[in-house]
């Protein structure tokens, strides 16, 4: 199958490739939703205000706030190939999250604040809605927030929030009345990442990184017009945020392109005779390797196009991310295992392609967990898009 872009997509694509090669970041481009170095934020703060300001992100915002109020999935779906192309960092943190939040919900004064703020990156963000008992089920958050005079004073603990550690504003959930349902409970609101009594600690990952975080809340104290739209309304805006974040956000790189890199290490090892695998078995494994990157990459294409046509189906985005993620995982395996022995040395130290593979290997896991679980993916898949029965909830059967 063949596409091909028309021409106002065409120009655009050359649009971003020219601002590219005029502006060129020094900073790498980091697998998944890597945090930026700390020394590195000043420069990934421009690079990615430069984004916006060029119209490759944020397009879809409403014109007041600088966009051209269309969303357009076809020029976000050039971005995401660009930049990857191009090896440079894409905008990460919860940007998206709480622009959609305040442009749906927002008082006026908060849009007027914060809006102009998140287009030039002034500010790096965080999603603060995971909790250590509430992970998959969200709405079991614990976290509160009590309005004492004018201020909201939040109790509680986050975790895996990632750049927390180097964010100046959160996108927080917390509970603000325990005598309704759970759902009903949940209030979002805006918190200074740098207010007294927010304790950051890093968690050290297998990769070595400490991109995700555990956050503290002791008494923390934010202005009562923090909160975002009403008291309550918080699992409606998060509902809201979540399913713009999935449609439109930054993907991955190409699984096909992992494929052609894999081929390229099975041929090399071959060549100097260093294969730990029977032939027959490589052979075999590269092959349907190859074809699930291939199918993966049509998958998310026909994804793209059906959100262009406005004919995307509920469980579109749990589909793709299902299939992305464990095939990610499957070529990454691979690559380890093609080198035997040499397979266990990661970092520099490696002998294969500077450690790709060993990087590659301990992240992927993590693309089958972030964003929802497979697990939870798969009961999305089961019960919204094949209309299979509901799996029992404890709470329910109780």
């Amino acid at each position: 199958m063949q596409l091909q872009l028309d021409d106002s997509l065409v120009s655009f694509r050359d649009g971003l490739r020219s601002y590219i090669g005029h502006n060129r970041p020094s900073i790498p481009r980091l697998p998944g939703s890597r945090s930026p170095q700390p020394e590195d934020m000043a420069e990934f703060k421009a690079w990615c205000a430069g984004l916006f300001d060029n119209g490759f992100v944020g397009f879809d915002w409403p014109e007041e706030w600088g966009g051209t109020g269309v969303p357009d999935p076809l020029k976000d779906y050039v971005v995401d190939l660009e930049l990857a192309d191009a090896g440079v960092p894409r905008p990460v943190g919860a940007f998206n999250l709480i622009a959609r939040a305040l442009l749906e919900f927002g008082a006026d004064e908060q849009k007027a604040f914060y809006l102009p703020r998140i287009r030039s990156f002034t500010d790096m963000w965080c999603q603060l809605f995971s909790e250590p008992d509430a992970g998959s089920d969200l709405a079991a958050l614990r976290t509160r927030a009590e309005l004492v005079g004018d201020e909201w004073v939040i109790t509680g603990q986050k975790v895996w929030t990632t750049h927390g550690h180097l964010s100046d504003f959160g996108f927080l959930l917390a509970r603000t009345d325990q005598t309704v349902s759970k759902h009903a409970g949940i209030s979002a609101f805006i918190i200074d990442m740098h207010s007294p009594g927010i304790d950051v600690r890093p968690l050290r990952e297998v990769t070595g990184a400490t991109d995700f975080n555990e956050v503290f809340f002791d008494s923390v104290r934010i202005p009562r017009d923090n909160i975002i739209g009403s008291p309550g309304q918080g699992w409606e805006i998060t509902r809201s945020a979540l399913a713009h974040e999935r449609a439109l956000s930054l993907r991955e790189d190409s699984v096909v392109d992992s494929a052609a890199r894999l081929l390229e290490l099975v041929q090399r090892s071959r060549a100097d005779g260093t294969v730990p695998l029977s032939g027959d078995d490589v052979s075999r494994r590269l092959g349907e390797l190859t074809a699930r990157a291939r199918v993966t990459d049509l998958l998310g294409m026909e994804g793209v196009l059906r959100a262009a046509t406005g004919t995307s189906g509920p469980v579109d985005a749990a589909i793709v991310k299902v299939v992305f993620s464990e095939t990610n995982l499957a070529l990454a395996t691979f690559g380890v295992e093609l080198q035997g022995a040499d397979g266990i040395i990661a970092g520099p130290a490696s002998r294969v392609d500077d450690g790709h593979w060993q990087e590659a290997y301990l992240w992927a896991r993590g693309f089958t967990i972030s964003a929802g679980s497979n697990e939870i993916m798969r009961n999305l898949i089961a019960e919204n898009g094949l209309g299979l029965p509901r799996e029992p909830r404890p709470e329910r059967s109780k």
